[in-house]
């Protein structure tokens, strides 16, 4: 199968691509690369550096299936640069769409997000509750699907809603709150919690991808909507399991981001999907990572730190 990976030099992507590469897949990942390349070279891989809101330079030809990871990443970023999230979230992927539909492309995967859901009393979060998003990063991944889910006729469209991901990456992202606050742990011996009472759904990393390699390979491609998460935790109990490895103070200060909500991922479940990671093995590999060496408190980690350096 020849699979295109948009954002697949980015943190979910640099651990999806070699997965993709070791099932015998002939993958074409396009990245802006704005952080990086941590991409292993491979006789069946192509990268090219590309801003996906130029579709033209997105290569379709011979492409049975897309995995748009592509985006501008978390609500502070979003908020750094409204327009450019919306054009490239927004924009860009309905740009996307149309030309694999022109290109016969068979199925289109997207990850859009479960902050899609903003805030949520009811104790278990199903796909067809409203969605209320509260960020224009939450905002544009809502448009997302509903432009992507008016091609359903055209081609398979499957939206996943990721919970917040966590555990180690080449490409590694320490703006996400497992990731966050363990670093904040291991270099400052010191978790700073915003708020902690805020329930937020959590997936490994390499359960999210082997989520997108799941319904790459399901035999029925079932299409819709469907929720990836697996552990409800608050910000304050990740703390807490955090510390159970790590030695370090927990200081609790006031929030302005009121998002709660459990995540259900019954449906995802439902088509065979099995769960086989879990938040604590996430805690104890970035704590090995730190500790080998590979895994340093670099700016370069930071999306929004990234972003205001190159100037936006």
């Amino acid at each position: 199968m020849h699979i295109l990976v948009t954002g697949g030099c980015g943190y979910i992507g640099s651990i999806l691509t070699p997965k993709l590469l070791d099932l015998g897949n002939q993958v074409t990942v396009a990245d802006i690369q704005w952080f990086g390349n941590f991409l292993t070279k491979h006789e069946n891989l192509k990268v090219i550096k590309a801003d996906i809101r130029d579709v033209d330079n997105i290569p379709m030809e011979g492409v049975d299936a897309i995995i748009h990871l592509a985006n501008i990443s978390n609500d502070p970023c979003g908020d750094l640069n409204a327009k450019l999230a919306w054009e490239v979230n927004a924009l860009a992927t309905m740009g996307l769409v149309e030309k694999a539909i022109a290109h016969n492309v068979k199925q289109f995967i997207f990850a859009s997000s479960g902050s899609v859901y903003g805030i949520k009393e009811e104790p278990s979060v199903t796909e067809d509750l409203s969605l209320v998003p509260i960020s224009d990063y939450n905002k544009t991944k809502m448009i997302s699907e509903r432009v992507l889910l008016s091609y359903k006729d055209q081609i398979i469209v499957q939206c996943i809603r990721p919970a917040t991901v966590c555990g180690y990456s080449p490409r590694m992202r320490l703006d996400v709150s497992v990731n966050m606050l363990t670093m904040q742990a291991l270099a400052n011996k010191r978790i700073t919690v915003f708020g902690g009472n805020q329930t937020r759904p959590n997936i490994h990393i390499q359960d999210i991808t082997d989520v997108f390699i799941h319904f790459l390979n399901l035999k029925d491609k079932a299409a819709g909507i469907f929720n990836a998460g697996f552990e409800n935790i608050s910000i304050l109990d990740i703390a807490k399991r955090i510390t159970e490895h790590v030695p370090a103070e927990t200081i609790v200060t006031e929030s302005n981001d009121p998002r709660s909500y459990r995540l259900n991922a019954d449906k995802l479940l439902s088509t065979g999907f099995q769960q086989k990671y879990s938040v604590e093995m996430a805690i104890k590999e970035i704590i090995a990572a730190f500790k080998n060496g590979k895994l340093k408190d670099d700016e370069q980690n930071y999306n929004i730190k990234t972003m205001k350096k190159l100037g936006f």
